[in-house]
């Protein structure tokens, strides 16, 4: 039984999504700027419409569509997944380590800036207690806030 192309194209973009990945990983290790893996970024949520799009339409038009690959088409597949999924799931565990250092660095440059201006309130309640208020202070970064 000849490949399919259908399945071809999947196996191609689980590839390309990988690279991807793989390379994302590699740049931020590489401490790169947020900046200038917006590229990469695109690219990688284009892969991944691409292969959503794709695995939607053989589910409707070819509903047994896996069952009809060929054994070295289903090993390519499963070779390709395999990669895809061990390369997404570094990908994810670095980006979430740098969405929590990011979140670390904000709060703590909100702290300090609360700190320094003294942005704080104090207000009656109702039972005649003082309660104190932080106010949240304006972080800019770049002149943008």
């Amino acid at each position: 039984m000849p490949e399919q192309p259908m399945a071809s194209d999947v196996i191609e973009i689980m590839t390309s999504l990988s690279a991807v990945m793989r390379e994302e990983t590699a740049r931020l290790n590489a401490h790169e700027r947020a900046l200038d893996l917006a590229e990469l970024a695109s690219a990688k949520a284009r892969l991944v419409g691409a292969l959503e799009e794709r695995l939607a339409r053989l589910g409707r038009q070819e509903p047994s569509w896996s069952a009809q690959m060929d054994d070295a088409t289903r090993e390519r597949f499963a070779d390709a997944l395999g990669e895809l999924r061990a390369a997404s799931m570094v990908n994810a565990a670095l980006l979430e380590r740098q969405i929590e250092l990011s979140a670390d660095m904000m709060s703590a440059i909100s702290a300090e800036a609360k700190r320094l201006t003294g942005n704080r309130t104090y207000a009656y309640g109702a039972s005649g207690n003082l309660a104190r208020t932080d106010l949240t202070t304006p972080i800019s970064l770049n002149g943008e806030f």
